[in-house]
């Protein structure tokens, strides 16, 4: 039996998704589960809902509530994090705020104002937990799916203290969306993606041994619906010559060409779902769904209607990695990890999302080389901006925040130094609650080196 300790376990559909994931696994159906949230309301639909899951296929997991972080990943083998710290009220000032100075975002959950602030109060939550961990589960793997996840890698990995993986659907998403263009079942298609969260890219495309990477554009530009969704990304492909990672709108927000002046935002944005890149899209999607649970909750439990079934495995990297390190059944997937020359033409340090082999023995990134130019030169000006916000994070430094904002490059297409600088006050006053570390509340922290023998290898005998 292992125990998996999830914390911000009250979002309730990715929390189910990932439990019966887990459960798919024969060898692991006996885990024991530690579900925590701030959310008492939350804690308890979901506790009843995966209770119900379990007792209706008959199976030996068990599920334990606590509105306790500490007592949760006690003796945990397993720490997974989904927490969004400030909920919606937070995200609203992410959002809103920036606009008001012309900063246009559709998602602000991974640069930006709106990602910069986000790590800022994300970062001490999860040393937090990593502290936790520290003291009472030093062997345990942390798995974060909380953005913004290149800059909560790259501060765990500072100052955690403790075996450390960042997990992000993207690269799947991206690959579906592939084979579909090449008109190619999913499984035929092997790749190769490599560069930092949210702009990774598909530097190798091939279908039973032929390069397909050269193919992409045409297939894309021929297929109505996609071209109709994707055109930054699109565009993108066009002039960098690969494909990327993240959706049509989140792409458009980590470069300084397509949300740069309101008139030009329509030729770029497809307006029929968030993901297309409407203006505080992914924020107003949240708003209009916030009660959805509340409202199929009863119907899920009287089984009127269901949500997930065992065996519906997603392709979420959890339960496979997990599976992997249980059972030594090998998994290859794309992660978050430090880099120590895995990408030689990204900076030393900074998180990296690419290629990563799983077994019994730990998880293994793989040495990819080179990005082409072109895509190492639109990552290189990200990591200018996490580097920073990182530095801040950690130590309370308020002028690196306005520095890494003015030097956001989608902030720097439409704002003046004044303008960020005025901005920045404006965010740091509303976040204030959440942002212990600058109002002399909250500890800052340092550099914090793994256990021995640390690397991203856990040793099961160990722990």
């Amino acid at each position: 039996m292992i125990k998996v300790a999830m914390i911000g376990a009250g979002s309730v559909g990715f929390t189910r998704k990932l439990v019966m994931d887990i459960l798919a696994v024969p060898e692991l159906r006996d885990t024991e589960f530690r579900f925590m949230d701030l959310s008492e309301e939350s804690l308890e639909m979901v506790t009843n809902l995966c209770r119900k899951m379990i007792t209706d296929n008959d199976l030996p997991a068990t599920i334990v509530p606590t509105l306790n972080r500490r007592e949760a990943i006690a003796g945990a083998d397993y720490v997974i994090s989904t927490v969004r710290v400030g909920g919606l009220e937070a995200f609203s000032y992410d959002v809103e705020i920036p606009l008001k100075y012309g900063v246009n975002q559709c998602v602000a959950d991974t640069l930006g104002p709106g990602g910069v602030f986000y790590a800022l109060r994300t970062i001490p939550v999860l040393l937090d937990i990593a502290q936790d961990m520290r003291e009472v589960a030093p062997r345990a793997l942390f798995i974060n799916y909380s953005n913004p996840m290149a800059m909560n890698s790259w501060a765990v990995r500072r100052a955690g203290g403790v075996f450390y993986v960042g997990l992000c659907h993207g690269v799947q998403g991206g690959h579906e969306l592939i084979a579909k263009a090449l008109g190619l079942p999913k499984e035929e298609v092997d790749f190769v993606c490599a560069g930092i969260n949210h702009q990774t890219w598909y530097i190798q495309i091939t279908h039973k041994g032929v390069d397909m990477t050269g193919k992409l554009l045409e297939a894309m530009e021929s297929n109505p619906e996609i071209a109709e969704r994707e055109p930054v990304r699109i565009d993108i492909l066009r002039r960098f010559g690969y494909f990327s990672t993240e959706s049509n709108g989140h792409l458009s927000e980590y470069v300084p060409w397509y949300r740069k002046r309101p008139d030009e935002i329509g030729k770029w944005i497809y307006p029929g779902t968030w993901i297309g890149g409407r203006t505080a899209g992914y924020l107003n999607h949240c708003r209009a769904s916030r009660d959805e649970y509340r409202e199929n909750y009863p119907l899920w439990m009287s089984g009127e209607k269901e949500y997930i079934k065992l065996g519906e495995r997603t392709t979420e990297h959890a339960s496979y990695i997990i599976e992997a390190l249980e059972t030594g059944r090998i998994y290859r997937g794309h992660f978050n990890v430090g880099n120590t020359g895995l990408i030689t033409n990204l900076p030393e340090g900074c998180t990296v999302e690419l290629p990563c082999y799983v077994d019994r023995n730990g998880i293994s990134p793989a040495w990819t080389g080179p990005l082409p130019m072109q895509c190492a030169a639109t990552c290189r000006v990200s990591i200018n901006v996490q580097e920073m916000a990182v530095e801040a994070a950690l130590t309370g430094n308020r002028e690196l925040v306005k520095l890494a904002v003015l030097h956001d490059p989608l902030t720097g297409a439409v704002c003046d130094p004044d303008e960020v600088w005025r901005m920045c006050d404006e965010m740091f006053e509303a976040l204030a609650p959440w942002l212990p570390q600058f109002n002399g509340e909250g500890r800052t922290w340092e550099d914090i080196p793994l256990p021995a023998n640390g690397t991203l290898r856990m040793i099961k005998g160990e722990r």
